[in-house]
């Protein structure tokens, strides 16, 4: 059961995850505060400001809890502790305190399917065959066959010490002919996965988000929860035991009140979506078609049409995020190209779901040149044209994104054509309009490189239309009766190039023939006649 205590509650009126948007934060990339080169949560506290202005209302961190791996945080050595760099849960106790009374939720990452070679139950477990830690693993004493998950074998021989090896795990040595003593890691040697049908390893990670709840953290992240469970070398990957052990972590978490999760599933995501398995999962399967619509990619357009139709309310959208495999930065995705930029921003902040900025996506960050693997994605926050980007007065564990000069907060927030000045714009609306926050999905339409849908909540009503197209375009709004009253609320200019000032001359709303400039948005508030 968990344990309320009075100081230890949400001070947000509204439960994160409602339709608000969040932005996701690598701690160690975000703010220096203390000249090491690394960020640290007084440092992001030191930025709370930024993201209050900017509109988001929830701030997902990146593994902050101990770890061994000294960068991404994914590999967990104590699930309960604060890494070193980032500061202590005195820090993590202050963040919460001001992110709270700028009404912003944190939710953090939980990594349950696996921990680190050097988390203290692994090491008992390899040195002593008899520990009590033993089956919070999974072991073999022969090499299993016919395993294959990714191109590489997931069983790992501990007597030869695999998490020594630098190179790719696919390319790891074979073990000695026979060899025995084998654990199993989804993600690789150095990770092993946990045994979570052992009821002590499980009641490990149920306490430890008890801990996290108690604390005041608004819920959680949880990390590949697809692979919490393996049944063979063919049924290893979202298995039915995943899914009801995703269920008892969803229902653990949101036994606090105002609490919320969402889940990293790249297997069957909508699944995951759905309330009797996480409540949200994010969306990479749309997640492609925001990207492609913007290119010109009329097919695009209609999968997202479609995708609404069944997909669950709480799914959660991106542009791109930390990990690879879901893209490129989003000024890297786009050629550097703004108007397309911008049109996948409002795609994606103006429709159902809950949206996910990746950090310095509000200012079109570039990625770092030049860098294997995740890393050109997680370069240190543009701030400002001071040395580093205003990121820290030391050395920087990273380098400063290659267009931190002009791409920067400080730059973007004196521009009335910015990226930042967009963002801001698309979650003013989204903020200001609980139908589109959390509304319903209705009379979506596409005609060619243009879209529209409606967003209902109770009484209030709004209409979005973005053509993507390099052309003018009339296109015919399906719902819509001669005789509706509209209002124009946002409009942008044609390509993108800022904004249009709602004026007496603004352009009336014609249902059979409504005309839309090029690479543009417009958002309505419609209301029925009088």
């Amino acid at each position: 059961m968990p344990i309320h205590c009075t100081h230890c509650r949400p001070f947000i009126r509204r439960q994160p995850g409602s339709g608000r948007a969040f932005i996701e934060i690598f701690v160690r990339a975000y703010q220096d505060s203390d000249g090491d080169g690394i960020g640290d949560l007084r440092g992001l506290i030191s930025r709370l400001d930024h993201l209050h202005q900017l509109g988001v209302r929830g701030i997902w961190l990146m593994p902050v809890t101990r770890s061994a791996d000294r960068d991404h945080g994914y590999a967990t050595t104590d699930f309960r502790g604060v890494e070193p760099d980032y500061g202590t849960l005195a820090d993590m106790r202050e963040l919460l305190r001001q992110a709270h009374r700028r009404g912003i939720g944190v939710i953090m990452d939980y990594v349950i399917n696996h921990g680190s070679h050097e988390f203290p139950p692994f090491q008992a477990a390899l040195a002593d065959a008899s520990s009590p830690y033993r089956p919070w693993f999974l072991w073999s004493q022969e090499a299993p066959k016919g395993w294959d998950i990714w191109g590489k074998n997931p069983w790992y021989h501990a007597a030869s010490k695999p998490w020594t090896f630098e190179g790719e795990w696919k390319d790891l040595p074979a073990p000695p002919p026979g060899a025995q003593g084998f654990y199993f890691g989804t993600f690789g040697a150095n990770m092993p996965d946990f045994n979570l049908r052992h009821a002590p390893a499980l009641r490990y990670h149920l306490d430890s988000l008890r801990f996290w709840m108690n604390l005041g953290l608004d819920g959680v992240r949880l990390d590949a929860v697809p692979h919490m469970v393996e049944n063979s070398a063919q049924d290893w990957n979202d298995q039915p035991e995943s899914r009801a052990l995703t269920k008892q972590l969803q229902d653990l978490v949101k036994s606090y009140p105002k609490r919320y999760t969402v889940c990293e599933a790249t297997a069957s995501p909508e699944v995951y979506g759905r309330a009797d398995v996480c409540g949200g999962a994010f969306a990479f399967s749309l997640i492609p078609h925001i990207v492609a619509a913007p290119k010109g990619d009329a097919a695009a357009v209609r999968a997202m049409v479609d995708y609404w139709k069944s997909a669950p309310p709480g799914m959660a959208t991106f542009l791109s995020n930390h990990d690879i495999f879901a893209g490129q930065r989003a000024w890297d995705q786009f050629g550097a190209n703004e108007a397309r930029y911008k049109l996948a921003a409002s795609t994606y902040l103006l429709m159902p779901g809950t949206p996910f900025i990746y950090y310095g996506e509000e200012v079109g960050q570039a990625g770092l040149p030049g860098l294997k693997g995740d890393l050109p994605i997680r370069g240190p926050m543009s701030w400002d044209t001071r040395p580093h980007a205003g990121f820290t007065k030391g050395t920087p564990f990273r380098a400063a994104a290659p267009n931190a000069a002009t791409h920067n907060v400080l730059a973007q927030s004196a521009g009335t054509r910015s990226i930042l000045r967009h963002y801001r714009d698309m979650l003013a609306l989204r903020n200001g309009h609980p139908s589109i926050a959390r509304g319903t999905w209705e009379h979506a339409f596409a005609d060619g490189l243009v879209m529209g849908f409606q967003r209902a909540l109770g009484p209030e009503r709004t209409l979005v239309l973005i053509n993507y197209g390099q052309a003018h375009r009339e296109v015919a709004l399906p719902g819509l009766g001669a005789s509706s009253r509209a209002e124009l609320l946002w409009a942008s200019a044609p390509h993108m190039a800022g904004r249009l000032i709602p004026t007496a001359s603004a352009p009336a709303l014609r249902p059979t023939a409504h005309a839309l400039p090029a690479q543009s948005v417009q958002v309505w508030r419609i209301s029925p006649a009088s």
